[in-house]
């Protein structure tokens, strides 16, 4: 398992400070970052934590998945690697060239 781990269904209003104290509980926190929406400046909703081993990790995983924060149970599991994002697809441009049909 890795070291780092996703947390969602979070109370819009928690901060990355009181999620570091929620997870160093389980372990020494590397880091701790609720993802904001860039338009708006408020939470998504979930977040990752980072922890410094993978033991650490497990454990926060398994004691903190499910359990009530804020009126809300969260959903704690391993983070998947980022897909990688089609170059084309962020410029608003085809991979498709108009002058060559063939």
């Amino acid at each position: 398992m890795g070291k780092k781990l996703y947390v969602g269904n979070l109370s819009y209003n928690i901060s990355d400070e009181h999620l570091a104290d929620l997870f160093a509980q389980y372990g020494q926190v590397e880091s701790a970052r609720i993802v904001m929406d860039r338009d708006s400046g408020r939470s998504k909703g979930f977040a990752f934590v980072e922890m410094s081993s993978d033991s650490e990790a497990q454990t926060a995983m398994e004691k903190l998945n499910g359990s009530e924060q804020s009126g809300r149970a969260l959903n704690v599991s391993e983070a998947k690697p980022m897909a990688p994002r089609d170059s084309n697809r962020s410029s608003g441009r085809s991979s498709y060239n108009n002058r060559s049909r063939y």
